[in-house]
């Protein structure tokens, strides 16, 4: 928990130090980043070790496949962001603009992972959590470099979404973590914590 306060108010901190290179949308994301993503952190850092890595049943994810899982995307997406920040701005179509990224955080339509992103043998516990801080940092320190504007100039490929520019990529990401989030409290239920 100390380790997810120091991410925290160190995200504070680089906020408050670029000031308004931020749009007030891209504060409204980030803070959605922090919300959902202390939500995660405090209902996983006290579930035991064995518990943690228990899958609930066959063909499904564990605690720790789960929380692996999104720290992959996380890097995946970071690597995706810097690459097309590389290359000089470009903006995706008018209507692309539209597509709904909050629609990923429903758990009412399955979705196979990408093998890229698929968790598998994810390493231990707190190595996990360790990563998963550190990539959230990472996508922060990412955010507060380029800023919004930036951002809004860049395309990223989405395997299910297409095309979008890279805030709502930002966004996605919040939702994609308040997804699994959904599914780890479903995976503690199912172990009868």
């Amino acid at each position: 928990m100390a380790a997810d306060y120091f991410v925290c108010r160190l995200s504070a901190e680089i906020l408050a130090a670029v000031g308004d290179r931020y749009s007030s949308a891209m504060n409204k994301t980030l803070r959605r980043l922090d919300s959902i993503h202390s939500k995660l952190v405090d209902t996983i850092t006290p579930i035991e070790d064995s518990l943690f890595s228990r899958s609930p049943a066959d063909e499904e994810w564990s605690i720790a496949e789960i929380v692996h899982h999104l720290y992959l995307v996380e890097e995946r997406v970071i690597k995706e962001l810097e690459t097309e920040l590389a290359k000089p701005p470009r903006s995706i179509s008018f209507l692309r603009k539209f597509i709904p990224t909050s629609i990923v955080a429903s758990r009412l339509l399955r979705v196979k992972a990408p093998k890229g992103v698929n968790p598998l043998n994810p390493p231990a516990r707190a190595e996990i959590i360790a990563n998963y801080a550190a990539v959230r940092l990472r996508l922060k320190e990412l955010c507060s470099t380029h800023g919004g504007n930036r951002l809004k100039k860049v395309i990223f490929k989405h395997p299910f979404l297409g095309q979008i520019d890279g805030t709502a990529t930002i966004s996605f990401i919040g939702y994609h973590e308040l997804r699994h989030y959904k599914q780890i409290r479903e995976v503690i239920k199912k172990l009868g914590m």
